[in-house]
């Protein structure tokens, strides 16, 4: 039986019919009807290396303890992980480079006070970094005088920088939370960061009892002679400040040459740490392979205490320049021994037993907060120092510091995360 369909329906429905193929053939007039994609507003894209850093690729390592679990701490099983590449800096971040940071927000705070802001297309107001500040001037220094200690309250006698002044004030997106917790407001997991930057100088004296080390301190991150030094006397909080500076650095500078930019500068979890510290060696113990800690002519590999104490032995009574040594096979220096490092992650002692690492990319999903308890800013250390023994060099070596404290032997390296080309290895 054939249905009737009244004439004022079928009016309507071919009109719809009609409006919608004028549509499809109104959108792209070189599909011809086909679904060949949308590639408009594309640019050529050729991944930037930043300079300093080396490329790890993506692949497969046996984590843990391969060697001798010295503290009999049980915290380092060996377990499988698949990781993915990256790019990590080739040797520890050194005096020099944080010295840029520094300065840095040193110029921004003084370029504020001068009155050397403009807004932007937005209204939102920025720096006009074209204007110089010449500090020798005495009337800038009259305009910055809340950035310094006059010499009358200086015990050397002279006006010098008052380091207290220097904050970095920035704001993180927590988006791994954002995305456990979907249809929550995007302002909640934005926190506003505001911590001091300087280098803690004086924590070559406070860490070492009855030891002269005033005149290190007093030299080691300013005078020219150890600039390419690692820097130390750091926090993890510092180096995540100075991690988002570097982001915001290069992304500024890019954007203005209108190219393409991805990933942000960041801390390298403690695996990431581990599988760019092997070099490709599986299971060995220390990033030039091992079982031995000297080549064969008896030459010590790396930075840390000798026998039953002898600093000096390994050609470096404190740190050493960052690109002592051989690098490994992946071309970082120094990932065991000169200075211990910060990683992106917290500690958690049974970490690896209580299978809180997924086997792909694996990270502990644990946040640090400044509320949080002194016990819980736990943070993993990796690689050993010059202050340390042997052991400490094990690659797979936990160790674990106060996300607020600033030591003598630990500095820090960063990573960047592309992800179209470590998916390849390309």
């Amino acid at each position: 039986m054939t249905k009737y369909i009244p004439m004022k329906q079928l009016s309507l429905s071919a009109a719809a019919v009609g409006m919608v193929m004028l549509a499809a053939s109104c959108g792209q007039p070189t599909s011809q009807g086909q679904l060949v994609g949308d590639y408009s507003n594309r640019t050529t894209y050729t991944e930037p290396v930043p300079i300093g850093m080396v490329r790890i690729p993506t692949g497969y390592m046996k984590s843990g303890y391969s060697d001798e679990d010295f503290k009999s701490s049980m915290d380092a099983p060996v377990r499988t992980f698949n990781m993915i590449g990256f790019y990590m800096d080739a040797t520890e971040i050194t005096n020099a480079q944080y010295r840029q940071f520094v300065n840095w927000v040193r110029d921004s705070i003084a370029h504020v006070m001068l009155g050397h802001v403009e807004p932007d297309d937005n209204g939102v107001d920025r720096i006009n970094w074209k204007e110089r500040i010449n500090y020798r001037s005495e009337d800038v220094q009259d305009q910055l005088m809340t950035m310094y200690i006059d010499a009358s309250a200086n015990p050397l006698g002279y006006k010098m920088l008052n380091t207290d002044m220097l904050t970095y004030a920035y704001k993180k997106y927590d988006g791994l939370m954002h995305a456990k917790n979907p249809g929550t407001p995007y302002n909640q997991y934005v926190y506003d960061k505001n911590p001091k930057i300087y280098p803690d100088t004086a924590v070559w004296i406070r860490q070492f009892s009855y030891s002269n080390n005033e005149p290190i301190a007093k030299q080691y991150f300013n005078f020219q002679a150890f600039d390419e030094y690692p820097v130390v006397g750091v926090s993890w909080t510092q180096a995540n400040a100075f991690c988002h500076w570097r982001t915001q650095l290069w992304k500024g500078e890019r954007q203005a040459r209108k190219q393409y930019f991805e990933g942000e500068f960041q801390l390298p979890t403690e695996m990431e740490w581990e599988w760019a510290a092997r070099g490709g060696r599986d299971l060995s113990p220390y990033p030039w392979g091992g079982p031995y800690i000297v080549n064969q002519k008896g030459c010590y590999l790396a930075n840390f205490k000798p026998g039953r104490g002898d600093y000096s032995a390994d050609g470096g009574l404190y740190t050493v320049k960052a690109k002592a040594y051989w690098p490994n096979d992946y071309g970082l220096y120094n990932m065991s021994g000169n200075v211990a490092e910060w990683t992106a992650t917290p500690y958690v002692t049974n970490a690896y037993n209580d299978n809180l690492y997924s086997d792909l990319n694996p990270d502990v999903v644990q946040r640090i907060s400044e509320n949080d308890a002194t016990w819980q800013k736990l943070v993993v250390v990796k690689g050993g120092s010059w202050r340390d023994t042997k052991q400490f060099l094990n690659i797979s070596n936990r160790d674990k510091e106060f996300a607020d404290t600033a030591k003598a032997h630990i500095g820090f390296r960063t990573m960047i995360r592309y992800i179209s080309s470590s998916l390849t290895n390309k």
